[in-house]
């Protein structure tokens, strides 16, 4: 699998005119080795035909067990000293390296790197890594679906106990301790509680504020499950809706779904913002949606594609778009559902079909 994954982004180094790749962040090392001790913990040196992985001693019984053949596994304290010598060995003539890499390791590899000619030289690679994360293999799949399936169980567990009085703080800590019994490991961003006026602050960090009978309140909460997140927002009433509420919610929710709908591949990251945007600006709500309908999701909480106004991205099977329109009315309230769909080979997949998306009133 990870040697699999590593051929990919070496034959699209080839775009670049290198021959190898140093690999430093903690999500693209977990991505094509396994490897989970996070950034600067390590470093994945990708060659012409081989790849070594270069860590210290307190990982090294852990790695001989599970790294796959055809990656070696170097241990030492001095990595980029000696993922230079690597990269000699490997007969690297020119080095890619990730873009978002910190001036003083740049330096390090400006000063050490010795490539197998005078006019060797090494060059930042943007997002390559990021880019081939984007189209999810079966075992990535499996992991976001257990990922939303440990998330619904817990949000559905959570409306059984959620009640007028209650603090947006106190919702949050209970959903945290909810999930993390159902085996999360920890969330993937602060968990979002935002009731009544406070709903229309699209990522407001949950407050001391009560719930209050007759109010919209909105949780946007994702965690890690297997190594991998779910993103999932809904919103609910306590008591009961006004018809205002009703009808700002339909509307909402008819643009959620026909942004699911536009799901395919072939089909434009743009085309799908637009299938909900579009009815929501006609409904005269159009200032009041104010990001973009939706992004990846994976070993990172926003990965690649990005659903926004024009949007040129053409989807592909085994793409993941978390969608999430929103409207937002200043003073009144705000309302965003939210569902992560796979893109499948003739259609899509909803792996937060299992949760409701009709407004839940909870009495």
């Amino acid at each position: 699998m990870y040697t699999e994954r590593i051929a990919k982004v070496r034959k699209n180094l080839q775009v670049f005119k290198t021959d190898g790749m140093l690999i430093a962040d903690g999500d693209n090392l977990k991505y094509l080795s396994g490897f989970s001790g996070g950034t600067g913990e390590g470093l994945l040196l990708i060659g012409p035909t081989q790849a070594a992985l270069i860590t210290d001693s307190r990982y090294e019984v852990e790695l001989r067990e599970q790294l796959e053949t055809g990656i070696d596994l170097l241990i030492t304290r001095d990595y980029y000293g000696v993922a230079m010598l690597a990269a000699q060995r490997f007969q690297i003539k020119d080095l890619g390296f990730e873009d978002t890499m910190p001036f003083r390791y740049f330096d390090i590899l400006d000063e050490t790197f010795e490539g197998t000619s005078a006019d060797s030289d090494i060059m930042p690679i943007p997002e390559l890594v990021e880019w081939v994360r984007q189209v999810k293999d079966e075992t990535e799949i499996e992991a976001l679906r257990h990922s939303n399936q440990v998330a619904i169980q817990a949000f559905q567990q959570l409306l059984k106990e959620v009640h007028v009085g209650m603090t947006e703080r106190e919702v949050a800590n209970r959903l945290d301790q909810i999930i993390k019994s159902l085996g999360a490991t920890q969330a993937s961003f602060e968990t979002i509680v935002v009731s009544g006026t406070r709903g229309a602050l699209p990522h407001g960090e949950a407050s001391d504020k009560p719930l209050v009978a007759g109010e919209f309140i909105t949780i946007d909460f994702g965690y890690f499950v297997d190594g991998y997140t779910s993103d999932i927002t809904r919103t609910f009433v306590l008591g009961s809706a006004t018809n205002e509420m009703k009808s700002a919610y339909d509307l909402l929710l008819a643009a959620k779904r026909a942004a699911v709908q536009k799901m395919r591949p072939g089909v434009t990251t743009g085309a799908v913002d637009q299938a909900a945007r579009a009815i929501i600006e006609k409904a005269g709500y159009g200032t009041n949606f104010n990001h973009a309908t939706g992004h990846g999701i994976g070993l990172a909480i926003h990965e690649g594609p990005v659903a926004s106004q024009g949007g040129d991205e053409r989807l592909e099977p085994g793409m993941l778009l978390t969608i999430e329109p929103g409207i937002y009315l200043a003073d009144q309230f705000g309302i965003r559902v939210e569902d992560d769909v796979i893109v499948t080979k003739n259609g899509f997949e909803n792996l937060t079909a299992d949760l409701t998306d009709e407004l839940v009133v909870v009495n």
